[in-house]
């Protein structure tokens, strides 16, 4: 199965991340099979390759849950609806 997740790059204590797709046996550091984006947690700077991760994620791939809110940031997914709470009697 492939997977759309962050693979880790750059010094110690200053970590960047590319997001790629890999198969989901290969480790962490493993050779990605696609580079589809950049992301960069310190100043929250975000760049995603539209078109190949559309592509990807209709052939099947599935994006682990931080490579999942970046889409939905992005655009790419739609946001999760939050449930409605509704009053309810109070029993007395």
């Amino acid at each position: 199965m492939i997977k759309l997740r962050l693979k880790r790059f750059g010094k110690k204590q200053e970590a960047s991340f590319r997001l790629v797709a890999m198969e989901a046996s290969v480790r962490r550091e493993g050779r990605p099979l696609e580079v589809l984006g950049f992301y960069n947690p310190r100043n929250k700077e975000t760049r995603l390759e539209t078109e190949a991760i559309r592509r990807r994620l209709e052939q099947g791939a599935q994006p682990t849950e931080t490579v999942r809110h970046l889409l939905q940031r992005g655009g790419l997914l739609p946001k999760p609806e939050r449930p409605v709470k509704t009053p309810q009697a109070s029993e007395a």
